[in-house]
């Protein structure tokens, strides 16, 4: 216990120290959230769906939270180009335990910045529905982001450069996020986008998030926190296996 509390705080302060990490990652959230939300705010708006700052503020935060928590994840491969990885192997401590300090520290990173962009989303106008569920949005929150920093890790385990780093964006983070109904509701969507947001497990945080703090919900809160959950638990397993075969 003691271990993943060390690698947990190490996490947080290596996030801490890096003002330009903190500021840069701000970048997106903000372009997005101001740009397509008061952009296509007026035509959402004719479209009769109403405030759409409202509908896109949960997707901007879902995705602050992904990249942020993908980025923790992939840590795993500058720590291994530098050496820092293999101090950390030879310490007298199961891997399985290594994962788990890692992954929750990213999980806590990744949540401190979707708590920033959360409160720059009331900047533009955004409004919680009811202030009792914003503790069951912050579980989805926490949740998006322990899963997908068990994923980050999950990658870096079997890549051993930077090479493939812009295939894992270009192929995976971004489909993960354009697909998930961030941007666009899934209501009356085409069928194969259906299909698809249905396996994107983005998706049930998106609408976790969104359903908690705005009502509008399409898969429902109980089967976005079970599968979320499911998911999350398949991707710690599959991390920590990967991980305990590393090599530094």
């Amino acid at each position: 216990m003691q271990t993943i509390y060390i690698l947990w705080l190490r996490q947080i302060k290596r996030y801490l120290r890096s003002k330009s990490r903190i500021v840069g990652s701000l970048g997106q959230p903000i372009l997005f959230l101001f740009a397509l939300g008061f952009g296509f705010g007026p035509i959402y708006a004719k479209a009769n769906g109403g405030n759409y700052i409202m509908f896109l503020a949960p997707g901007v935060i879902a995705m602050s939270i992904l990249f942020t928590a993908i980025f923790s994840g992939i840590e795993i491969i500058w720590d291994r180009q530098f050496g820092f990885l293999k101090e950390t192997l030879v310490a007298p401590v199961s891997r399985i335990t290594i994962m788990i300090g890692r992954t929750l520290g990213g999980a806590t990173v990744a949540m401190i910045q979707g708590l920033i962009v959360f409160a720059i989303c009331f900047v533009a106008g955004f409004r919680p529905e009811s202030l009792a569920m914003v503790p069951v949005a912050f579980v989805f929150m926490f949740l998006i982001a322990l899963l997908f920093t068990a994923l980050g890790t999950a990658i870096a385990s079997v890549l051993t450069d930077f090479q493939g780093f812009q295939l894992i964006m270009n192929f995976l983070v971004m489909p993960l996020f354009f697909l998930s109904g961030a941007l666009f509701p899934l209501e009356n969507a085409p069928k194969i986008l259906s299909i698809i947001a249905a396996v994107d497990p983005l998706s049930y945080g998106v609408d976790g998030l969104r359903g908690s703090l705005t009502g509008i919900v399409h898969f429902g809160l109980f089967q976005d926190f079970l599968i979320l959950s499911v998911i999350t638990a398949l991707c710690m397993w599959v991390g920590s296996w990967l991980f305990s075969r590393i090599q530094a």
